[in-house]
């Protein structure tokens, strides 16, 4: 029975994954056809919010007063949240406009060190052995899946530094999604967040868009883009993460990096060398072994 509640939790959390891996590559497709970043996020932003609050409805018809309703300071904090999860769109977005997606997911996984300091900086403690040699391969991993060694392609530093922000910013989401109100029901936690993060979206929409709105975004891409980086998502690796546990969620959800370079690859013809799939792979190591318990399996 134990098996099975884990098994559906890995098939979630894999299925979100995969999802959001191949929302990248849906925007520089978008970005191909003449769409802007405000475009893109926004028409994202609305019908995901539309979205989750359809399955709030619903979930609220189905079961009644059994639904736990959130307070006014649960949805404070919830939007406040949110705001990161906002910046880490367009961040990654731009990112994405600038490089190629397959070293713009290789940047945003740095959220794993990035995790490690934080945490060391909230704890005011020094990691350990396991999550240091993890930073260490990540590290080693980014230097090789981004081809900084062979420097065949010279990276635009207006990518890198987007990437790097939504790097930042995903940490800063990750942390929160995992503390704040996490009584109330993932549909509500996801759509308050959704609305902080709209906050951030439709102000940096307003801030750039120069051109009128092209709304044909919302019939070609929004949907698309709703789907796989707004609705499935989320919902998803918030009810697979309690199955799984935070450890093998966390290496399942490592799944959004090779689907990320894959998709990048067969549809948008980029040109992933050999020293860069080695490192992919050994960022993916480095998940599984901060993840893994080596003590409980030595007892």
């Amino acid at each position: 029975m134990i098996e099975n509640r884990v098994l559906k939790g890995v098939f979630l959390v894999a299925f979100g994954a995969t999802s959001y891996g191949m929302l990248a590559t849906f925007v520089k497709m978008a970005y191909n056809e003449g769409y802007t970043t405000a475009e893109v996020t926004s028409s994202q932003f609305i019908l995901g919010i539309i979205g989750i609050l359809l399955i709030n409805l619903f979930q609220k018809a189905k079961n009644k007063n059994a639904v736990v309703k959130a307070t006014t300071q649960n949805i404070f904090h919830l939007m406040l949240a949110g705001t990161s999860l906002g910046m880490t769109s367009v961040f990654y977005y731009l990112a994405v406009k600038y490089i190629p997606v397959s070293i713009g997911i290789v940047l945003l996984m740095q959220t794993v060190w990035m995790g490690v300091l934080l945490e060391m900086i909230l704890e005011k403690k020094i990691p350990s052995n396991q999550k240091i040699i993890s930073v260490v391969i990540v590290l080693i991993g980014t230097v090789l899946a981004t081809n900084l060694i062979q420097n065949e392609v010279q990276l635009d530093w207006h990518g890198i530094m987007w990437g790097v922000l939504a790097a930042a910013s995903f940490t800063t989401t990750m942390f929160t999604a995992n503390s704040v109100a996490t009584e109330i029901s993932s549909a509500q936690r996801s759509l308050y967040m959704l609305l902080g993060g709209a906050v951030i979206v439709f102000g940096f929409s307003i801030a750039t868009q120069t051109t009128p709105f092209n709304f044909d975004i919302f019939l070609k891409w929004g949907i698309v883009l709703a789907l796989f980086g707004t609705i499935i998502p989320p919902m998803l690796m918030n009810a697979g993460f309690p199955l799984t546990g935070i450890g093998l969620g966390s290496i399942v959800s490592a799944l959004e990096l090779p689907v990320s370079v894959m998709m990048a690859y067969f549809l948008l013809n980029e040109n992933v060398v050999g020293t860069q799939w080695l490192g992919i792979i050994l960022i993916i190591l480095a998940i599984v072994i901060m993840n893994v318990n080596f003590k409980k399996r030595n007892n």
